[in-house]
């Protein structure tokens, strides 16, 4: 028996949910390449070893074979949750996800349900090069009949995850490849329903809002930016579709003022959908920031140019709370 309050890893959170909604409903299975062992980043450690092979199942190397079982269990009344090791690897199986289990429920009035989650880590991968380094949420955010979450915590990794194997539709579940270390406390009893926001940090002269790994840079640029006399409200989205619209637009009714941040490369990307709507409901000034429209390079030097950096969040913030069209300046906020 375990602590209701512990320091655990981002992993270990991941497999501690697994782990509990496994006990609580057999019908939750898991199946992917190396499950079996653990998983590439641990999030599956010993759970073999508990619940058996099979419902721990060991998979062929082919994602669509993968994907396409996962989608029939559901359909069945099982409960899958379907590794896909990365998002990259994610697009050998898109027909699955996107052509049946997006649709399925539409299609056939109701009559078929998909309750499976598809783990596909997301983000920039160390020294992993352009194959193994997108940020492709914008992507599964975009297709009717997906719920898209992005947990960027500890906390967020247990819980979200948790709700994303109650949820009754098929979710994009979309762990950073980088934050399987990153260490923080569990409350095993908090519940973290999907769709819902989280003020992060509380400020009056700008919203801030970001999501995954991307949140611990925006984390130290709120805290240079205080220390220059404006405060930032730090908003996680946390899960992106559907966002939490409410909690955006009342932050930014009461700052003015937008900025948008996110790793993924800034074309097209979920925060245009964001920084859109507060413009149209508010009329504010808004900015977006993301990373430039090129492949991930192998080399630091070259990784460092796709990736948004501290310095580039603080010059974004200035520009959006001191530009042109500015509607208050932080010094007369109230």
């Amino acid at each position: 028996m375990v602590l209701s309050q512990e320091t655990i890893s981002y992993s270990q959170a991941a497999v501690r949910a697994i782990e509990c909604e496994m006990q609580a409903d057999e019908r939750v299975v898991v199946l992917g390449e190396d499950v079996g062992r653990g998983g590439i980043f641990g999030q599956y450690k010993g759970l073999q070893q508990r619940f058996g092979s099979g419902r721990i199942i060991d998979t062929p190397i082919s994602e669509a074979a993968i994907m396409g079982a996962g989608v029939g269990m559901a359909l069945a009344g099982l409960r899958p949750v379907v590794e896909m090791r990365v998002v990259d690897f994610a697009l050998c199986g898109m027909d699955e996800i996107i052509n049946q289990a997006a649709k399925n429920r539409y299609m056939f009035g109701g009559q078929g349900r998909v309750p499976l989650v598809a783990r596909m880590p997301n983000g920039i991968w160390d020294a992993s090069a352009a194959q193994h380094s997108q940020s492709l949420e914008a992507w599964f955010a975009h297709m009717p009949g997906l719920v898209v979450v992005c947990p960027g915590s500890v906390q967020d990794n247990y819980s979200l995850l948790r709700s994303a194997m109650q949820c009754g539709d098929p979710v994009v579940y979309m762990e950073h490849k980088t934050l399987w270390g990153l260490q923080g406390t569990l409350d095993e009893s908090l519940h973290v329903p999907l769709g819902r926001a989280a003020c992060l940090r509380p400020g009056k002269h700008l919203t801030l809002v970001s999501w995954s790994r991307q949140l611990q840079v925006c984390a130290s640029a709120c805290a240079q930016l205080a220390a220059q006399g404006i405060e930032v409200e730090l908003i996680d989205l946390r899960t992106l579709w559907p966002w939490d619209r409410q909690s955006v637009l009342a932050s930014c009714a009461k700052t003015g003022h937008l900025l948008v941040v996110h790793e993924a490369i800034q074309a097209g990307g979920f925060g245009a959908e964001i920084a859109a709507t507060v413009a149209q409901e508010l009329g504010i000034p808004v900015r977006r920031l993301g990373g430039p429209r090129i492949p991930v390079g192998y080399a630091p030097v070259l990784e460092a140019q796709a990736r948004i950096a501290e310095q580039q969040v603080i010059q974004a913030a200035l520009a959006c709370v001191q530009g042109r069209g500015r509607t208050r300046s932080p010094q007369l906020a109230p």
